[in-house]
């Protein structure tokens, strides 16, 4: 079962975004997706709303076999086993199809994270690098759910610093089996898998990934862990005491367990991230609910400015990492177009592509996790005491969305890895990232000053900002380069402000391009609420974006290099702003009239 995204087909570098202009027809939308895709959404989101809805407070309570009843119920709609290669029992969907489940997967933070780990993690490693027995053997069990799988990286002292792990396996005296001694944490499903992807070290070094079996000798989940949200899922350590495990199980090549981990949380990236488009979006409905039916003073709060600033501005957001979502998506899918996924070589040929984009992946989930955080925090200001109260949704969410910003490798790692991984694209030539810092450094001083723009088209002046943009993180990463050298590592504040540059200029130009594609199908009238959007969006971001510049210059220069550089700055990020509480107050009068989120 396949759906296409021909709509865009050209082969993008992954970071190129930074050095190279865009068109809007070079990037997929949500409004691009096929009636195939629609219905896979729609039958993802009737399973949410029928199944998981009404039976949330036995998931938050823990009721005893509840999680599996669902997810055999999610099995049967093939909801489980949407990257699942049809010959082993999978749908073998496109990868924009995935992430619409993982979007509708999202309306209970609990269930999101079981059946993500099910759907996701718990699977995609013994479906890339399995073998062929073993993949006939444990993959059309996790596609029905028969079995519940489980992904095994964390320990007590090395979650993101993955490669420290402690847990150890040895080749027994017989050769049959590896000996696996070790305690691994906060493994999601831990108390209901049947099959773990464990990590462990061969001879204590060599990074090896295993498939371990829940009926194995020495293995055995620990007690439920007591968390501040996600409460519903089942979260435990995996404890192996001279655990048995058969040579045939080792996943991958020995020594080579890093490959598996970090390209399967490339992917957990790409989801979580969609995940939390899907939470921002389903947040929303309640929240306008809640703003249209409370009254103070005599109105109801909908139609007071600043509750209308709030909606606004979540709509806003949720726009933009909408956008980046569907764009990191479909070239992802563009580099797999054409590919049979039973094939042998597909699995090398799809992590390749998650490799390609792993700095947009990244992105999407620190972006997407962080205003997930943002529009939960407003949700609860906007429902009031009633927020802070377990009657109320919202209060669950707040509490459950927390952890978003801890899985799959914390937003801090994740911001090192961004600079990191574009920094050695640029050092073995992938992308001509230095070369262009570079080359706008030793231009500086000849750059003229930002004329007014007066081109009348919809969106010009932001167009116009958003190359200001990348020329305003091509000026900090250039000049950090230039100062730091190799010791920049040890400079992580400023790798943090020069991340946090690199996001916002892939979400202004995401958010401009995929409005303007719109627009090239429609009348600015018809497109007036992305419009507003998008110009809320990145007037906020460049807002941001010069704060936080200015922050990185001073640590890297001074007097009057610094000066110079500041001025620079100035005229990269020049704009006229516009009146953006008219901006969200027009978003949040249609969201509010349409009692849900107003896009696509």
């Amino acid at each position: 079962m396949g759906t296409t995204t021909s709509t865009v087909s050209k082969r993008i570098k992954g970071g190129s975004f930074l050095i190279e202009p865009r068109q809007p027809e070079e990037v997929f939308t949500p409004e691009d997706l096929t009636d195939q895709h629609r219905l896979i959404a729609q039958t993802a989101e009737e399973f949410a709303v029928k199944e998981i809805v009404p039976r949330v407070k036995e998931i938050e309570e823990k009721k005893p076999g509840v999680l599996r009843e669902l997810l055999l119920k999610a099995a049967e709609l093939g909801l489980c086993a949407t990257d699942i290669p049809q010959k082993y029992g999978g749908l073998e969907l496109d990868k924009i199809s995935s992430i619409l489940v993982s979007e509708k997967m999202a309306c209970n933070g609990s269930w999101a994270a079981t059946v993500g780990a099910q759907a996701g993690i718990g699977v995609l490693p013994i479906a890339f690098f399995g073998t062929e027995a073993q993949k006939e053997k444990y993959l059309p069990k996790l596609a029905t759910a028969e079995w519940v799988g489980a992904y095994c990286l964390s320990e007590a002292t090395s979650a993101s610093d993955a490669m420290n792990a402690k847990a150890k396996a040895t080749l027994s005296p017989d050769g049959r089996h590896y000996i696996l001694d070790g305690t691994k944490m906060w493994v999601t499903n831990g108390g209901i898998a049947d099959v773990y992807a464990v990590f462990a070290k061969v001879d204590g070094e060599k990074f090896t990934a295993f498939i371990v079996e829940r009926s194995f000798p020495g293995v055995s989940p620990g007690a439920e862990e007591h968390k501040m949200g996600i409460r519903g899922s089942s979260t435990t350590p995996l404890n192996l005491e001279n655990a048995l495990v058969p040579v045939e199980n080792v996943l991958g090549e020995i020594g080579k367990g890093h490959l598996i981990a970090f390209n399967i949380l490339n992917m957990g990236r790409l989801k979580l991230g969609a995940g939390c488009v899907g939470g921002c979006r389903y947040l929303l409905a309640p929240t306008l609910k809640w703003a249209k039916e409370r009254e103070a003073f005599g109105h109801v709060i909908a139609d007071f400015g600043m509750i209308k600033e709030k909606i606004g501005e979540m709509v806003a957001r949720t726009y933009a990492v909408e956008s980046m979502s569907y764009r990191t998506t479909g070239m992802i899918e563009a580099l797999l177009e054409g590919i049979d996924q039973g094939a042998p070589t597909a699995p090398k040929q799809i992590m390749e592509a998650l490799q390609e984009y792993a700095v947009e992946c990244s992105i999407l989930k620190v972006m997407g996790t962080e205003v997930l955080d943002f529009v939960s925090d407003e949700a609860v200001q906007i429902f009031g005491g009633y927020g802070f109260s377990s009657e109320y949704e919202v209060e669950r969410t707040y509490r459950d969305q927390r952890v978003n910003r801890i899985f799959e490798g914390t937003n801090e790692i994740n911001r090192l890895l961004i600079t990191d991984m574009l920094m050695k694209r640029s050092m073995k030539g992938q992308l001509a990232l230095i070369p262009a810092a570079t080359k706008l450094l030793d231009e500086i001083l000849g750059i003229p000053p930002a004329e007014e723009i007066l081109d009348d088209q919809p969106l010009a002046a932001e167009a116009t900002l958003v190359e200001g943009a990348k020329k305003a993180a091509l000026l900090v990463a250039g000049s950090a380069v230039q100062r730091f050298m190799q010791a920049l590592e040890q400079e992580q504040e400023v790798i943090g402000v020069l991340s946090n540059l690199v996001m916002e200029v892939y979400a202004m130009e995401s958010t401009l391009l995929r409005t303007q594609k719109k627009l090239s199908k429609g009348s600015p009238e018809s497109c007036a609420t992305e419009i507003a959007a998008t110009r809320t969006y990145l007037y906020g971001a460049a807002d941001r974006m010069e704060v936080e510049a200015r922050q990185a210059l001073a640590r890297i220069a001074e007097g009057d290099t610094l000066r110079t550089q500041l001025a620079v700055l100035r005229r990269f990020l020049r704009r006229t702003p516009p009146d953006t509480v008219a901006l969200r107050r027009l978003i949040a009068d249609r969201a509010l009239e349409l009692n849900r989120y107003p896009f696509a």
